[in-house]
């Protein structure tokens, strides 16, 4: 990984388990809120709330809405986001090692 989201954002961030397997984030934010740019591997994203964010990724821009509880794929990549809806975002990352 280039950027760790846990350094670049641990307003952000924060690990809430890990094993030589996979690590497992949770990623809280309010409307508004940006990230710096970071990295992360392969990964599931699960949502535990509905949410709005506009994403940069590889030179592209793309406006994303993630509903609560559907878990979905996420390939390894860099990337920068903002909050551009109106609720908090919240959701667990499973990165694998």
């Amino acid at each position: 990984m280039c950027s760790d989201p846990v350094k670049t954002d641990p307003d952000l961030y924060s690990v809430v388990f890990e094993n030589e397997r996979v690590r497992v984030l949770e990623y809280r934010d309010h409307p508004g809120d940006r990230t710096s740019s970071h990295s992360h591997p392969d990964m599931v994203i699960i949502p535990l709330a509905t949410f709005r964010r506009r994403l940069t990724v590889d030179g592209r821009t793309v406006e994303v809405e993630k509903v609560v509880h559907d878990a979905g794929w996420v390939p390894a990549q860099t990337h920068a986001g903002e909050n551009i809806g109106t609720t908090d975002s919240h959701a667990l990352f499973v990165e694998l090692k």
